[in-house]
């Protein structure tokens, strides 16, 4: 068959598919606007967010322990999609491919244990200072 002969597709159907989604879009707006709720409340001008009125400035200090955590998040994260992506092509990759995850999974265990030892992945209060702290409180107001 030679490649001159044959027809393009019609492209009508297309259109009338985007005029039907433009009319229908129209009509959900148009409703929304007629049967929506008109009020105003004193809070209704008000920034919101989780029911909790606004108290202060959102600029906030973060420590640097913070962003180093989200780091760690993305980073395994993406390491996540290489793992799926090498499930997904299991049956190409075989024994070699096999191997070479376990190492990927082995380095990446690794790196976490060592992130654990040096304290990366605590971000919040030590547990145990604080107990120490509150049995000494004890202690003392006990004497």
């Amino acid at each position: 068959m030679d490649l001159s002969e044959t027809t393009p597709a019609p492209l009508w159907p297309f259109f009338v598919y985007g005029i039907f989604v433009i009319l229908l879009l129209t009509l959900i707006i148009s409703l929304s606007y007629f049967l929506g709720q008109r009020h105003q409340g004193k809070a209704t001008g008000q920034p919101y967010e989780s029911g909790i009125l606004e108290t202060g400035s959102a600029r906030l200090r973060f420590s640097a322990q913070f962003y180093l955590v989200a780091m760690m998040f993305v980073i395994f994260d993406i390491e996540v999609v290489f793992i799926v992506l090498w499930a997904l092509a299991f049956q190409e990759l075989g024994w070699q491919g096999y191997l070479s995850i376990c190492v990927f999974i082995g380095l990446l265990f690794a790196v976490l244990i060592y992130e654990w030892s040096i304290g990366a992945l605590d971000f919040g209060p030590n547990g145990k200072k604080i107990l120490k702290a509150y049995k000494k409180r004890i202690l003392k107001d006990k004497i």
